[in-house]
């Protein structure tokens, strides 16, 4: 389908977090956009203002006349996430509309455009929203499609006036196969989707297809270490082409060097924390340093760039008392997370409220979470998030608790959650999790605050 064509969509799932920002492109386009979703959320009521309608209705009968029936100009958006018995999703397909999965509408979108893409199994979001910035600061601009709420534009999609698209390519479910880019990055490669994959040799496999998509005159920036082959390596602190030197801490930033084959960039700042974020800041300047953008631009955006919500975000930072919110769901993840906050806080008792998410996850990775979150001085495990799949026999967080050597843990229900915290009143509390524990985050705020 070319996009010159598409007068109408229609996104069964509009709320996720990549869906919503296609929905807003096709609407800032002036295509009609409507959606269905199962929650009401900040998000989708965000949308809704923007002028989006949305159903919360898994009902055909709930549909605008608009997409009552099939039309070449037509066109349905769906997540994977949604289940196969949806009733809207199974109405369109019997109908015969054509339908696409997100990542294939981003296919489309950057086909004939200089597409920039990022992927990794973490580090993705963080890297392409700091390559956008990045573009944008510099005034070299960009449209980009991200996998988070960037929190200097207060959004997940960004609109720009050139040919330039930086997307954040999934590898979940091989989505990432339909693009073409001119330049990739791959940030990371560990092991997970277990559920689709089967294993980490097939993870592998995927990336390395990945990066045999790129054009012809393309360019591969790869973190040192990965199995891939023919791409430029970036790291921070190891020897690679491309890296970060001299990474220290000043006040609550990160300061580092960065230096390659032709250029030395000192003293850059980085108001995200953590060695993973630096990496993550390198492979975005070697990026921009392609482009042409210049030197002194590429420092002052790196410094003004205020991070992604959910990543690392502070809710709140008094002398008393710091809480600070982030997505991680991943063992790496969490690793890379607690290091950055020992390093910012070594001398304050860390309290950590954890939601595993997904059974297959916690299955596969049980004895890593185990080790990670044994490092935590108090933690509170919340039930799995089940996001897209039903229960395993024996696999819940009375298992993962178990396997977690820490002796101040327990298990929390959701519901109990603020009453325990009111109590406790920790002087350093994390949140961590991909699930719906982001809705504790607002009143977890309030009573940090006044603690």
């Amino acid at each position: 389908m070319e996009l010159d064509h598409i007068k109408r969509v229609y996104f069964v799932g509009i709320g996720g977090i990549g869906m919503s920002a296609i929905a807003r492109y096709f609407a800032k386009r002036g295509v009609v956009v409507c959606g269905y979703d199962k929650t009401r959320t900040n998000l989708t009521i965000a949308l809704e203002q923007e002028g989006i309608l949305i159903s919360y209705l898994d009902d055909d009968a709930s549909l605008p006349v608009c997409f009552l029936e099939k039309d070449p100009h037509t066109l349905i958006v769906y997540t994977p996430a949604i289940p196969k018995n949806s009733e809207i999703l199974n109405y369109f397909k019997n109908e015969g509309f054509v339908l696409k999965k997100r990542s294939e509408v981003l296919g489309i979108i950057s086909k004939g455009q200089y597409c920039i893409a990022v992927a990794g199994t973490h580090g993705k979001t963080t890297t392409s929203s700091i390559v956008a910035h990045v573009l944008i600061d510099s005034g070299y601009g960009c449209t980009a499609f991200l996998g988070g709420i960037a929190s200097n534009y207060n959004s997940n999609f960004i609109i720009g006036n050139n040919n330039v698209v930086v997307v954040e390519a999934d590898e979940y479910d091989r989505s990432f196969l339909t693009l073409h880019p001119d330049i990739a990055v791959v940030t990371s490669m560990d092991a997970d989707h277990l559920d689709i994959y089967g294993d980490a040799g097939h993870l592998q496999e995927s990336f390395k297809m990945f990066a045999g998509q790129l054009k012809p005159a393309g360019t591969l920036f790869v973190k040192e270490g990965l199995p891939l082959k023919g791409g430029i390596g970036y790291s921070a602190g190891l020897s690679s082409a491309i890296k970060a030197e001299n990474i220290r801490v000043a006040g609550s930033k990160f300061v580092f060097d960065y230096s390659d084959a032709d250029v030395v960039i000192r003293d850059i700042q980085l108001m995200l924390p953590g060695k993973h974020n630096v990496e993550n800041a390198v492979a975005a300047i070697a990026i921009a340093l392609k482009l042409g953008i210049d030197q002194e631009k590429i420092k002052a955006a790196i410094a003004s760039f205020k991070g992604v919500k959910r990543r690392f975000e502070y809710i709140v930072n008094t002398p008393g008392h710091i809480y600070i919110d982030d997505y991680a769901h991943h063992p790496e993840e969490l690793r890379a997370c607690f290091d950055a906050v020992r390093q910012l806080y070594p001398d304050r008792k860390l309290t950590v409220i954890f939601q595993p998410h997904l059974f297959t996850r916690t299955r596969d990775f049980a004895d890593d979470f185990a080790k990670v979150l044994s490092t935590a001085d108090h933690l509170l495990l919340l039930e799995i998030y089940p996001a897209r799949e039903l229960p395993l026999p024996g696999i819940n967080s009375r298992y993962l608790l178990d396997k977690i050597t820490l002796t101040d843990k327990e298990i929390c229900g959701k519901d109990l959650v603020q009453e325990h915290i009111k109590n406790k009143k920790p002087e350093l509390l994390l949140t961590v999790g991909a699930g719906d524990i982001d809705t504790l985050v607002q009143p977890l705020k309030t009573i940090m605050s006044h603690a």
